[in-house]
């Protein structure tokens, strides 16, 4: 009798239990969002490849699909085309010159896009402005290449482009993992106003972000190691509603692979990293090469009324499906 006695009480125990998780996690008796997803553009609008057998030394820019519209990515018109498009936030790469500036730019070195070899670091800015970044696209395996001669000029600088969207919101990739790069960005981002830093987000490898954040701490950013301390601490205490202080302030990456696992996703996850300032952008796939929804079929796999953020390398394609659902 005393050991059936303990089974129920195991029994009951174990069936609160389930309940408390399913009710503290669940998104059904969650405050609805009603709010439009955060839209990211990855590199403003640019031109998108097959990211079939693609590697980290791939030259993207030999592989680009027939294009669709004229603009190269990480330029002033393709960020200005993005934002016209509805992008609420812009990502771009930054790379330190010859001459201690920021160039805008993403391949480590200028051998596949451009008319140039090296990398940036050999360049002033100056020189950088006569370089073709555009000389190096083409769609049918070199038999043409239809940016040549279109692309001179169009590497800007960081302060080019801050100065050309004084109000945009910008995410900022360091392309780099030198610690001292993460210091070069935090010296320049120290001569802007505090209103100014609230727009922008900095990612990057451990070391330049961990010695950025040193130097700008309410600085939101993100790295490998804070998205997994972040993680991490949230699979093993988020079931209780509990939100570890390393996920405050900071920016979530989260591949649409594992999403479904995290505690109270979708809306519930949401609704407390929104409570810690912290932003969520779901990216397509398991988020290895930064693939993006970039089709409206892509869009159906979304969660039912997503209002998180979404990275997209088709903004121009992507946008307009939630204006028209906003119509509807």
């Amino acid at each position: 009798m005393r050991k059936l006695k303990r089974w129920n009480k195991t029994i009951l125990f174990f069936l609160v239990l389930v309940v408390f998780l399913f009710v503290n996690n669940t998104s059904l008796f969650t405050k609805e969002r009603d709010a439009k997803p955060l839209l990211l553009a990855h590199r403003g609008l640019g031109q998108t490849f097959s990211m079939e057998g693609i590697e980290a030394d791939t030259c993207t820019a030999s592989r680009i699909y027939v294009p669709e519209h004229a603009y190269l990515e990480n330029t002033i018109p393709s960020m200005k085309a993005a934002f016209e498009a509805g992008a609420d936030i812009v990502e771009l790469d930054i790379k330190p010159t010859k001459d201690g500036q920021f160039a805008v730019f993403h391949d480590w070195t200028l051998d596949c896009r451009t008319n140039m070899e090296g990398s940036v670091k050999d360049y002033t800015m100056d020189q950088l402005k006569n370089i073709d970044i555009g000389y190096g696209y083409t769609a049918d395996q070199g038999a043409t290449y239809p940016f040549r001669g279109k692309g001179v000029g169009l590497i800007p600088s960081l302060d080019e482009v801050l100065a050309a969207f004084p109000d945009g919101a910008f995410l900022i990739h360091i392309k780099s993992t030198d610690p001292d790069e993460g210091k070069l960005l935090a010296d320049y981002l120290s001569g802007l106003p505090v209103n100014r830093l609230t727009q922008l987000t900095v990612y990057g490898d451990d070391g330049p972000i961990r010695t950025l954040k040193s130097q700008l701490p309410a600085l939101r950013v993100m790295s490998k190691d804070t998205l997994k301390s972040c993680l991490v601490s949230y699979a093993g205490a988020g079931w209780s509603g509990y939100l570890p202080s390393v996920c405050r302030n900071t920016e979530l990456h989260i591949p649409e692979k594992y999403a479904r696992y995290l505690w109270g996703w979708p809306d519930k996850f949401l609704n407390r990293m929104d409570s810690i300032n912290t932003r969520v952008i779901l990216v397509a796939g398991d988020g290895d090469w930064s693939e993006g929804f970039d089709s409206v079929s892509d869009l159906q796999r979304l969660p039912d009324d997503y209002s998180g953020g979404i990275w997209t390398n088709r903004i121009d394609v992507i946008a307009p499906e939630f204006t028209i659902k906003k119509l509807e």
